[in-house]
C-alpha cells in the first residue's frame, strides 16, 4: 500500500506564494510519475504539473512560468512551488503517484487565493 500526505495549502492574497508538499510512504518500488491535480468548484479535475522518469516535468499552460514541481528522492517527497498566485488558482490540490499501472492519491489540500 502507498500513502500520500499533502501539506502547505492555505489562504493567500493574489500575487503571493505557497509551497505544497506531498510525502509518500509505503510500498514504493518503481514510480512512473508523481505530480499534482487540482479541482475547483464546479470544474473538472485538471493536471497541474507532473514529474516523470528521469525528472522530465510538464505543466498545464495556465501555470507555466509561475509553478515549479520538484522531487526529493531521499525524502520521497514531491513539492509544488506556486508563485504569482491568481484567484483562478483557487482549488483543492491533490497529489498523485503512478506506479505499476496503479494510481494513488492524497486527501487533497485547499488553496484559496483572494483578490
Amino acid at each position: 500500500q502507498v500513502q500520500l500526505v499533502e501539506s502547505g495549502g492555505g489562504l493567500v492574497q493574489a500575487g503571493g506564494s505557497l509551497r505544497l508538499s506531498c510525502a509518500v510512504s509505503g510500498s514504493i518500488f518503481s514510480i512512473n510519475a508523481m505530480g499534482w491535480y487540482r479541482q475547483a468548484p464546479g470544474k473538472q479535475r485538471e493536471l497541474v504539473a507532473r514529474i516523470i522518469g528521469g525528472g522530465v516535468t510538464t505543466y498545464v499552460d495556465s501555470v507555466k512560468g509561475r509553478f515549479t514541481i520538484s522531487r526529493d528522492n531521499a525524502k520521497n517527497t514531491v513539492y509544488l512551488q506556486m508563485n504569482s498566485l491568481k484567484p483562478e488558482d483557487t482549488a483543492v490540490y491533490y497529489c498523485f503517484l503512478q506506479q505499476r499501472g496503479r494510481d494513488y492519491w492524497g486527501q487533497g489540500t485547499q488553496v484559496t487565493v483572494s483578490s
